[in-house]
């Protein structure tokens, strides 16, 4: 069978070595990068002999996939299962970065398992520009989205890339506040590059590969599995100078994150919450660990110049201002009991508007839509229901109703 011209462009191209060594079987980052320690390139290796091959740990089915290549047998179906993805990233506009090749992020390169190839949309060069990763929970409080909305757009304006997982949440809200103030967001999925997920964030993920950059480790048309979360938690880390922690609780992957952050020498950041807020557990854990307390994007500064000399440009534009309320697209519930189903509508929506933070009256109006007088008794009626109760600044949820 003759050879097609996506066949040419895959034999041709530079980074189709890095995605045969990303997609040898059984084959563990550790050992590839011991092989980045042996030969200069990985076409030197691929062209080895299969005793050299197996004194790397290339098991038997790799080294058939090796020899496939070496006689560009592409009618081997596991080579041409390799070429298929080269095709798919053509057609589908995602650019592959080998581990050796200029675009690959330095910091990246360094950690403990880093990824031999990445998929990439969008601006490829953000990936090497100074970048602060921003996580926290999936079921965030409207306060923790403000916080990561108001903290990202701060950052951005001052420089720095904005690096987020692109889940429900904190993560939604950093990357759109970063872009909201014109600035750099990094998006790394735990999917292929070419899915959207959460299926919510389809216009999100849009404006981060028009304005930004996305990127992944897995090959186009890689669906969601739990596995791959934890796993992209790396990227995340290795990608970025520092981590701020917004909202997490003690069993969370943004503990995952940060913990990875301090074994890849890198700086963890936390915002302390309200003492009844499960939410809170996590950043207060970091706290009494070692991690930065932040309460302005001013004690990030302060800390990264301390110990990173690499200077950061500031944006030329300022960052704008936050809305006064998170959209519903990254809106959630307090992660605390079940919304009890007795409840009115109305005193469900102002219910689901607080958070474990006070929020005064003119926020809640705003959040709610309900005017000042039917607020208020909505409020008195949930107060009497030991849901809610004053604070200074407003009003705060209770974290669990009397029994």
């Amino acid at each position: 069978m003759a050879a097609t011209s996506s066949d040419t462009a895959f034999l041709a191209s530079p980074s189709a070595p890095w995605l045969l060594l990303a997609m040898l079987p059984r084959f563990s980052g550790k050992r590839w990068l011991a092989v980045c320690d042996s030969f200069t390139n990985p076409l030197e290796f691929l062209d080895a002999s299969a005793a050299t091959h197996k004194s790397f740990g290339v098991g038997s089915e790799a080294r058939a996939l090796i020899a496939a290549w070496q006689c560009r047998d592409l009618a081997y179906p596991p080579l041409a299962g390799v070429a298929r993805v080269f095709s798919s990233c053509q057609q589908k506009s995602i650019r592959l970065v080998g581990w050796g090749e200029p675009e690959y992020p330095e910091p990246l390169r360094h950690i403990q398992d880093a990824p031999a190839v990445l998929y990439v949309r969008g601006r490829v060069e953000l990936l090497s520009r100074p970048q602060l990763a921003i996580v926290g929970s999936r079921n965030a409080t409207r306060a923790g989205l403000d916080h990561a909305w108001q903290f990202a757009a701060a950052l951005a304006g001052k420089g720095y890339g904005v690096t987020s997982g692109l889940a429900q949440g904190v993560d939604g809200a950093a990357h759109a506040g970063a872009l909201s103030a014109g600035g750099d967001t990094v998006a790394v999925v735990g999917t292929g590059a070419d899915v959207i997920y959460p299926r919510g964030h389809g216009e999100l993920t849009r404006k981060i590969i028009e304005q930004g950059v996305l990127v992944s480790e897995f090959p186009p048309g890689t669906g969601p599995k739990s596995g791959h979360f934890p796993k992209r938690n790396r990227i995340i880390s290795g990608l970025s100078r520092g981590i701020l922690v917004i909202e997490a609780g003690l069993r969370s992957g943004s503990l995952i994150t940060a913990r990875l952050a301090l074994e890849q020498g890198r700086e963890v950041f936390a915002i302390p919450g309200s003492i009844h807020n499960p939410l809170a557990r996590g950043c207060h854990s970091l706290i009494r660990q070692g991690a930065r307390l932040v309460e302005t994007v001013e004690d990030i500064e302060e800390e990264l110049t301390a110990w990173w000399n690499e200077p950061v440009t500031p944006k030329p534009r300022p960052a704008c201002k936050p809305p006064a309320v998170v959209p519903d697209f990254f809106a959630a519930e307090p992660a605390s009991a079940p919304m009890p189903d007795h409840l009115a509508e109305r005193e469900i929506a102002v219910l689901q508007a607080l958070g474990y933070d006070p929020r005064s009256t003119d926020q809640l109006c705003t959040a709610t839509g309900l005017p000042a007088d039917q607020l208020l008794q909505s409020l008195l009626l949930l107060e009497m229901e030991g849901l809610v109760e004053s604070a200074p600044g407003g009003y705060l949820r209770v974290l669990q109703a009397p029994a």
